[in-house]
C-alpha cells in the first residue's frame, strides 16, 4: 500500500511535502503572532484612551456648566474692553455703546418675554379689555388726530417752503391713481394703507429730519462705504489695475462681496432675527399676513427673486393678493448686494438706505390698495411661520456658497448693462434719423421720456427747470434699468461737485441737492420692464403650480411698485430741507467774513482736511475739484488763520 505521509513509493521522503508543511506552520506562527501583536496594540491603546474617555464623559455630563463658564469668560472679556475703549475715547467709543445697547436691549426684551412674558400679559389683560371694548371711539380719536398733527405740520413745515406742498399733492395724486385703477375698489381695506403709509412717513420723519436718525442713518452709509471698499482686496489681486478706470472690474466685484456677506449673515441667522423684527412691526399695525409681510421685510436686504425663498413652502397656499405683495415689494426695493454698486457710483449712501427702508411698508400698502384681498388667508396666525434658511453646514460654506450665487447676478448685471446701452444707442440714432425727415434730428428716447415724465417728476418736488432731466431718469429706469439710470444720475452730481457751469451749450450739467435726492428714492427699486421676465422666471421656479398667476399679475404688480417709487420720493420731497450748498456758495460769493454761511462752509472743509505735510481731504470733500483752493481761501479769510490746518 503507498504511503501517503510524506515518502513515495519506495520509501524515500517527499521533500517538497516536508517543505510545505514547514512553510504552513511558520505562517501559523505568524498569524498567532500578528494576532497577540494586535490584542497587545489594542489593549494598550484601550488602556491609553481610557483617561481621554473619562473626560469626554465629564465633559458632556457637564457641558452646560462649561458652556456657562465659557460665556462668563467671553462676556466678562467683553465688558473689560467696553469700560476700556470708553475710557481711552469716549467719542470714538460711541458706535460701540450704540450696538451694545441694542443687543442687551434686544437680549433682554427676549429673556423678559420667555420668562415673565405670561405675568406681564396676565397684568394688562385688564387694559387690554377695556382697549377693545372701546376701540371703536379710540380709534376714531386717533384718526382724528393724526390728521389734525398732519395739516398742522403741513401749515407750520410749508409756510417757509411751500415746493414741499406740492410734493404732498404728488402723494396724493398717486393714492388716487392707485386707487382708481384698483382690481377690487370695492374690497379695499383702508388699514393697511394708511399704517403703511404713516410708517414710511415716521421712517422719514426719523431718518431725514431729526438729527439722532440723520446722524444714525449718516454713519451708517459711511460704514457701509467702509466696509464696500474692502473688496478692493480681492479685486486688485485678481484684477491689478484694471479696477481703476473699468466699471466692470470696479463695481460688479461689490456685488460677489455683498453676496457673500449676506450669506454669512444668514447662516448666523442675524439677517433671519432682524426680518422677523421688522416683519413683527407692519404686521401688527397693518394687519397683513405673515407670510407676505416676511417677505417684503426680506426685499429691504436680498432680491426680489431671493425674497420668496423665505417664504417658499407657502407660496402655493397664498391668496392671490398675498402673491400680489410679493411681487410689489421685490419691484419696489433693491438688494442690498446691488446697493453696494450704487454706493460706489457715488449715489448718497444713506439716501438710499432709508429708501429701500421707507419703500417696505408703503410697497404693502400700496399693494393692498392696487389688489385688495378677496379671499380668506390661511397666514393671518404668525406662530405656523418658520422662517426658511440655507442648507450650509459651516461658514466658510456660507461665504464661498454666497459668492458662487453671485456670478449670474453679476454676468446679468453686465449683459444687460451691455444690451440694454447697445439698444439705447440704436433707438436714439433711429429716432433722429426719423425726426431728421421732418426738421428735429436732435430727438432722442431720453427727450420723450422727459415730456412723458415731466409732470410726475414736478409733483415730487423737482424745480420746474429740472424736472425734464429728472423724468429722463425716471424714464430710463423704467424702459431701460436701474443700473444705467443711477449712472447718469452719479455723473450729474460729479459734474456739481466739480463746479462746473448749470447750463453748457444749452444742456443743464447738473441739478440740485434737493433734485439729486429725490432723484434717488425716486429710482430705488427694481420695477423696469427687463425685470418682469426675472419675476416671472424666479417665483414660477419656487412654485411651479402659480405660475399662471404670477404671469397674470406681474405687469399690474410692476406699475403699483413704480407708483411706491414715486410716492418715496414725494416723502422725501415733504421732508427734504436743502443743506448749504458749499461748492455753489465758494463758486457764486466772495470769501467774505461776514458772511455766515461761508464760516459754516470753512469749518466744515478744516473738519475734512488732514495736514500731513501736503494737504489732502476726506469724506465728499475729496471728490471737489477745487478744493485744495477752497481751503487757501477759507485760511486767509474768517478769521480762521489760526486754524491748525492751516498753520
Amino acid at each position: 500500500m503507498a504511503e501517503t505521509d510524506g515518502t513515495d513509493g519506495n520509501g524515500l521522503d517527499n521533500q517538497a511535502f516536508e517543505i510545505g508543511e514547514e512553510i504552513n506552520t511558520d505562517a501559523s506562527n505568524v498569524k498567532r503572532q500578528t494576532k497577540k501583536t494586535k490584542k497587545g496594540l489594542s489593549s494598550y491603546l484601550s488602556l491609553v484612551s481610557k483617561p481621554i474617555n473619562v473626560t469626554e464623559d465629564y465633559i458632556k455630563a457637564h457641558s452646560q456648566t462649561f458652556k456657562l463658564f465659557v460665556l462668563g469668560t467671553l462676556g466678562a472679556g467683553y465688558v473689560a474692553y467696553f469700560i476700556a475703549a470708553c475710557v481711552l475715547d469716549f467719542q470714538r467709543a460711541i458706535a460701540l455703546v450704540v450696538l451694545t445697547s441694542l443687543a442687551v436691549a434686544a437680549k433682554s426684551y427676549e429673556l423678559l418675554k420667555e420668562y415673565k412674558g405670561e405675568s406681564i400679559t396676565q397684568c394688562f389683560r385688564p387694559a387690554v379689555r377695556f382697549f377693545e371694548s372701546n376701540f371703536k371711539w379710540f380709534k376714531w380719536l386717533f384718526i382724528l388726530a393724526a390728521v389734525a398733527l398732519l395739516v398742522l405740520w403741513l401749515v407750520l413745515d410749508t409756510s417757509q417752503r411751500p415746493e414741499q406742498l406740492i410734493s404732498f399733492g404728488g402723494v396724493c395724486m398717486l393714492v388716487l391713481l392707485v386707487f382708481l385703477l384698483s382690481a377690487h375698489r370695492a374690497a379695499v381695506s383702508w388699514r393697511p394703507v394708511f399704517w403703511g403709509l404713516g410708517l414710511q412717513f415716521c421712517i422719514g420723519i426719523f431718518v431725514i429730519r431729526t438729527q439722532p436718525g440723520l446722524v444714525a442713518f449718516e454713519w451708517l452709509g459711511n460704514q457701509v462705504k467702509i466696509f464696500l471698499d474692502y473688496t478692493k482686496e480681492g479685486s486688485s489681486f485678481v484684477f491689478g489695475d484694471l479696477i481703476d478706470n473699468i466699471f466692470a472690474f470696479q463695481a460688479l466685484p461689490i456685488v460677489v462681496f455683498f453676496s457673500s456677506v449676506m450669506s454669512i449673515l444668514y447662516f448666523l441667522g442675524i439677517m433671519q432675527w432682524l426680518i422677523l423684527k421688522i416683519a413683527w412691526c407692519m404686521q401688527i399695525t397693518m394687519g397683513t399676513s405673515s407670510t407676505e409681510t416676511l417677505s417684503v421685510a426680506g426685499n429691504i436686504f436680498v432680491g426680489q427673486t431671493e425674497a420668496p425663498l423665505l417664504i417658499r413652502p407657502y407660496l402655493s397656499k397664498m391668496t392671490k393678493s398675498e402673491i400680489h405683495a410679493v411681487m410689489t415689494g421685490g419691484f419696489a426695493t433693491i438688494a442690498g448686494s446691488v446697493m453696494g454698486a450704487f454706493i460706489s457710483f457715488g449715489i448718497d449712501a444713506s439716501s438710499l438706505i432709508s429708501a429701500s427702508v421707507m419703500a417696505a411698508p408703503c410697497a404693502l400698502a400700496i399693494s393692498k390698495l392696487s389688489y385688495p384681498e378677496t379671499e380668506e388667508s390661511v397666514f393671518k396666525d404668525e406662530k405656523n411661520i418658520k422662517v426658511a434658511s440655507g442648507d450650509e453646514q459651516n461658514i466658510l460654506e456660507a461665504a464661498s456658497s454666497g459668492a458662487s450665487a453671485s456670478i449670474a447676478l453679476v454676468a446679468n448685471i453686465a449683459a444687460n448693462l451691455i444690451a440694454f446701452l447697445a439698444i439705447l444707442g440704436f433707438i436714439n440714432a433711429a429716432l433722429s434719423w426719423f425726426g431728421g425727415m421732418v426738421g428735429y434730428p436732435l430727438i432722442t428716447f431720453q427727450i420723450i421720456c422727459s415730456y412723458i415724465f415731466m409732470p410726475m417728476a414736478f409733483m415730487m418736488g423737482v424745480p420746474y427747470e429740472e424736472s425734464f432731466i429728472v423724468a429722463e431718469l425716471i424714464g430710463t429706469k423704467l424702459f431701460l434699468n436701474e443700473f444705467v439710470a443711477y449712472e447718469k444720475l452719479s455723473v450729474l452730481k460729479d459734474n456739481r461737485l466739480k463746479g462746473l457751469e448749470e447750463i453748457i451749450g444749452g444742456e443743464r450739467q447738473w441739478i440740485s441737492i434737493r433734485s439729486e435726492i429725490i432723484s434717488t428714492y425716486a429710482l430705488c427699486g427694481f420695477a423696469n420692464l427687463s425685470s418682469l421676465g426675472v419675476m416671472i422666471g424666479g417665483l414660477s421656479s419656487v412654485c411651479p403650480s402659480r405660475r399662471g398667476d404670477v404671469s397674470s399679475m406681474v405687469l399690474r404688480a410692476m406699475i403699483t411698485a413704480t407708483c411706491v417709487s414715486l410716492i418715496n420720493a414725494c416723502i422725501a420731497g415733504i421732508l427734504f430741507v436743502p443743506p448749504l450748498d458749499c461748492v455753489e456758495l465758494f463758486n457764486a460769493s466772495a470769501f467774505n467774513a461776514t458772511d455766515v454761511n461761508i464760516q459754516t462752509c470753512c469749518k466744515d472743509l478744516f473738519q475734512s482736511t488732514v495736514n500731513n505735510g501736503t494737504i489732502s481731504f476726506e469724506g465728499w470733500w475729496s471728490t471737489v475739484a477745487n478744493a485744495t483752493l477752497y481751503f487757501s481761501n477759507c485760511c486767509q479769510c474768517c478769521g480762521l488763520s489760526d486754524v491748525a490746518v492751516c498753520i
